[in-house]
């Protein structure tokens, strides 16, 4: 059975700063691009970053770029660290896995469908 589990949401004011975690098992992790994203009340979800089976590929969504730093290890665990917060960045943040890709390589962002999904963890930024 796959798992993913996000921890480390909370609220922070405005400027601050964050770490979410990803839990994976069930799947052979080293095998999977993985990535986060994030929902918004009202919006929908949109993507956030994506990280290579390598690590050493990542991509990150224009309004996030700069701020975020997305990382995982080499057992079961991706990372999102987020820094300059702010309420724009307000949402359910969502942990997700797969698809397959060569190791250096991200799908294109046009083409990127994660297999798995984690429920998610609520970040608030206050103004």
């Amino acid at each position: 059975q796959v798992q993913l589990v996000e921890s480390g949401g909370g609220f922070v004011q405005s400027g601050g700063s964050l770490r979410l975690s990803c839990a994976v098992s069930g799947l052979t992790f080293s095998d999977k691009v993985m990535g986060w994203f994030r929902q918004a009340p009202g919006k929908e979800r949109e993507f956030v970053a994506a990280i290579s089976r390598s690590g050493r590929n990542i991509r990150y969504s224009v309004p996030v770029k700069g701020r975020f730093t997305m990382s995982r290890d080499a057992k079961s665990m991706a990372y999102l660290e987020m820094h300059s917060l702010e309420p724009e960045d307000t949402a359910v943040y969502y942990c997700a896995a797969g698809p397959f890709s060569g190791w250096d390589r991200l799908p294109p962002s046009s083409d990127y469908n994660p297999e798995y999904w984690g429920h998610g963890t609520q970040v608030t930024v206050s103004s």
